[in-house]
């Protein structure tokens, strides 16, 4: 029905591009194949050095055009703003800028550029469903209250096959780290990201994909540039900013596979971006530190923030104490190897509960996988997580809490992509 309405709201897709020219186009033209009524889509040119700028220019027929650019957030300089001449692209806006060394610059110029009430913010490899804009619309026009964001559940595109910009097929990662992260993303996206948003917890958007109310992000300051965890960080500071303005907000979740993503598939890219998401956990907690088990900021205060500081925060920490606690005992104190025994074991099935009850759950609602062979591998990498992939997530995550405390200078690091699979 929000397609076919001619009352929609107006919905800007802003998409930060820095060097994609291997796949600028077909992945722009995705994202043009929205079918929503009332929608632009804007790719800010985030100073690349490659002939994305060039790529853009020539396919989609752009010239440079006069426009009224206010900076409601401060940005790196805007060098310019394109529109094509041919009507078949009247709905796509390209912003120039000078590079601003993160993608909170880059989608702050995009928001300044755009001329909707609500953004959603991608990422221009990201392949979206052509419904996504009409299923994240929705929590803003059903709700009572006043929706600030909303987010939806992303899938890893690696080993899937893409026809015409959408998904043709879908596929179990092939190789040992995305398939790693493709059991991640379903644990993280069928409980933990559902169970939050019942609550109206969630302190996190994914960056991915997210929509947004465009006066508040602007109210705050849209996205730090300094930050390593700019999803994160952007609805810590909305959620504080609405209750001390003692406004009544929903942060929605849409349990709906929205959005494909590439991941990384090899050790070194996976650790950088790990080390980098711990750095910018840290980082945010710290910055935001006077919401803990504080009462003025509800829900916030009292569980969401204390929950990232003691489940995900410390935990890591923890784990390495109570595993070196647990050797110094065996070695020089003496340990009940029978209680340590049933109490790991107990642990372990608890975890496989957890994770094959979300595999069941995925395969019952969403049918993702084109046989059962893939399953039966996702199912055997449950097993072996706990021993193999999580030990590398720990590490991470203490590396990147070190380089917080020892400031260490911040990188983002860039992500070499293979591109996306296509059907014939």
């Amino acid at each position: 029905m929000i397609i076919k309405s001619n009352n929609a709201i107006g919905v800007s897709i802003v998409a930060p591009a820095f060097n994609e020219g291997m796949t600028i186009i077909s992945n722009v033209k995705s994202l043009l194949s929205q079918e929503y009524p009332k929608f632009e889509v804007v790719i800010v040119n985030d100073g690349s050095t490659d002939d994305t700028l060039e790529k853009l220019i020539s396919e989609f027929e752009l010239v440079k055009v006069d426009f009224f650019y206010i900076e409601k957030i401060k940005t790196e300089p805007v060098r310019g703003h394109y529109r094509s001449t041919n009507p078949i692209y009247n709905k796509l806006l390209i912003v120039d800028k000078e590079n601003g060394k993160s993608k909170a610059d880059a989608s702050n110029a995009g928001i300044n550029s755009t001329k909707y009430s609500l953004f959603i913010c991608t990422d221009v490899d990201c392949i979206l469903r052509r419904d996504t804009t009409a299923m994240l619309v929705k929590p803003f026009l059903e709700s009572d209250k006043k929706v600030i964001a909303a987010g939806a559940a992303l899938r890893i595109s690696n080993s899937c096959t893409f026809k015409e910009g959408m998904l043709y097929k879908s596929h179990y990662p092939n190789t040992f780290f995305a398939g790693f992260q493709e059991l991640e993303y379903i644990r993280s996206f069928i409980f933990g990201r559902m169970a939050w948003s019942k609550l109206n917890g969630l302190l996190l958007v994914s960056g991915g994909l997210g929509i947004f109310d465009k006066d508040t992000v602007i109210a705050v300051g849209g996205y730090w540039n300094k930050s390593l965890g700019e999803d994160i960080e952007l609805i810590t500071r909305m959620r504080k900013y609405m209750h001390e303005q003692k406004k009544e907000f929903e942060i929605k979740y849409i349990p709906e596979s929205l959005c494909w993503t590439e991941v990384p598939d090899d050790k070194e890219v996976f650790l950088r971006q790990r080390v980098r998401w711990a750095r910018g956990l840290i980082q945010t907690l710290f910055l935001h530190r006077k919401l803990f088990f504080n009462p003025k900021y509800k829900n916030t205060g009292m569980i969401v923030f204390p929950y990232y500081v003691f489940c995900e925060f410390i935990v890591p920490v923890l784990e390495v104490i109570g595993l070196v606690f647990i050797l110094l005992n065996i070695f020089f104190f003496g340990i009940n190897v029978p209680f340590l025994v049933i109490i790991s074991i107990s642990v372990y099935c608890f975890y496989i509960l957890i994770t094959l009850s979300s595999i069941f759950l995925d395969q019952m609602i969403h049918k993702q996988y084109s046989s059962l062979k893939e399953v039966g591998r996702l199912i055997i990498m449950v097993f072996i997580e706990p021993f193999v992939y999580h030990p590398l997530n720990v590490y991470a995550s203490l590396k990147g809490y070190a380089h917080f405390l020892l400031k260490k200078e911040k990188k983002w690091g860039e992500m070499s992509r293979k591109g996306f699979k296509t059907a014939n």
